[in-house]
């Protein structure tokens, strides 16, 4: 027919597949995963030897009580105009059982959770809450002040500020040649 135009007929381009984990995907499908190479985890500074494999997600913190290792309490670290804080999730600790420590740029939280087991258990279900010894390492990149550090426990969070250390600015004087 004169008036009508022609269909015509589009083209679709494949990607090269390639494989994750045992299973083919294309690279945008990888992206869509959440894979290291995904800008979501390269934005966050994850790196592939910090994930966490299922059983270990599973399993892990059971495994490490019954090693009796330290527990880490979450911490949220962000910067203000005039100081760094850090704010460190802490619910069930008391102030006597915590301890705050600068060294160097290093922070340092650590300390204790005892949480009472109700009396009469007959069987545990479910067990998540991280209890006993703990300890949080943080190494600060920012240059701070070490005598204005400043702890404060309440309502479970432990929030630690680190004033910024004043940048100090020199004028030079130039010197004028000398006429000879």
């Amino acid at each position: 027919m004169p008036g009508r135009p022609r269909a015509h007929r589009l083209r679709r381009v494949r990607r090269p597949a390639t494989t994750m984990k045992g299973k083919w995907s294309t690279p945008s499908t990888a992206r869509r995963r959440g894979t290291p190479e995904s800008p979501c985890f390269k934005e966050v500074g994850v790196s592939r030897g910090k994930r966490k494999d299922p059983f270990g997600e599973l399993y892990g913190e059971f495994r490490d009580r019954l090693r009796g290792d330290r527990w880490q309490p979450d911490v949220d670290v962000f910067e203000t105009e005039k100081s760094i804080v850090v704010c460190a999730e802490l619910s069930g600790v008391r102030s006597d059982d915590l301890r705050v420590t600068v060294d160097g740029q290093d922070l340092r939280i650590s300390g204790v959770r005892l949480v009472p087991e109700p009396s009469g258990v007959h069987r545990l279900h479910q067990m998540e809450i991280a209890t006993g010894p703990f300890e949080r390492r943080l190494r600060i990149s920012i240059a701070f002040e070490r005598d204005g550090v400043n702890a404060h426990l309440a309502d479970g969070f432990l929030t630690v500020t680190l004033p910024k250390r004043a940048r100090v600015s020199v004028k030079v004087e130039l010197e004028a040649p000398e006429d000879e």
